[in-house]
């Protein structure tokens, strides 16, 4: 398929922190919530669990677009999973169940698993993987957990912690892509643009000095 269509990059999320990191590498994505019920998907494995789920949050999206004669449009699908002392954490239910969980994770260390389901609408193509980075979590006090868990940022993400917010001081290494902390691995992105035979450069956008209008790069 030519290269000459120009594409359109829709995230299948409602995470600022997904889109930040896009933008950050001069993608500019519309951005559409799959609304997908996650308690759907039960598995005791972490990988299959946040790859079906972003299999599922792309196919949402996908059947809310219509093929472009004039564009080429691609949806990705993110989900993250933390896995941790034989168990998986998603976002927690409330506040106190993000409380126990930091007082069990501190100190010690887990994976954290991001699933990413890339689709060609126009082609019907699909590619797909999870990455995986594991974590250090600081060994922070009863105080730290209580103050860190009242902003409300543990409650908004997986695991009940994020390296690219106020979490970021109780994580004391990772050992892997950054990226797959915050739910979007750009290498790998890259990668899986690649099995649809295009590349990450082609979804590069600038913005316009002085305004927030995005135009294709040539």
């Amino acid at each position: 398929m030519s290269r000459s269509l120009p594409l359109r990059l829709v995230l299948a999320s409602a995470s600022p922190a997904r889109r930040k990191t896009l933008q950050a590498a001069g993608i500019e994505p519309d951005v559409l919530v799959s609304g997908v019920d996650e308690s759907l998907v039960v598995t005791d494995r972490a990988e299959e669990l946040c790859l079906e789920l972003a299999r599922l949050k792309a196919q949402a999206v996908l059947t809310r677009l219509r093929p472009s004669d004039d564009q080429r449009t691609l949806v990705i699908g993110c989900d993250s999973v933390l896995e941790f002392d034989g168990g998986i954490f998603g976002k927690p239910a409330d506040a106190a169940e993000a409380v126990r969980r930091w007082k069990r994770m501190r100190g010690r260390s887990g994976v954290l698993y991001s699933g990413h389901c890339l689709v060609d609408i126009v082609a019907g193509r699909r590619a797909e993987a999870v990455a995986s980075t594991t974590v250090h979590f600081a060994d922070i006090s009863d105080d730290e957990i209580a103050t860190y868990v009242a902003t409300g940022e543990p409650l908004a993400v997986a695991g009940a912690f994020t390296i690219d917010g106020l979490g970021g001081p109780f994580v004391e290494r990772i050992e892997g892509d950054p990226g797959t902390v915050v739910g979007l691995s750009l290498p790998l992105l890259r990668r899986l643009l690649a099995e649809l035979d295009l590349r990450i450069t082609d979804l590069w956008t600038k913005v316009t000095p002085g305004n927030q209008s995005v135009e294709p790069l040539a």
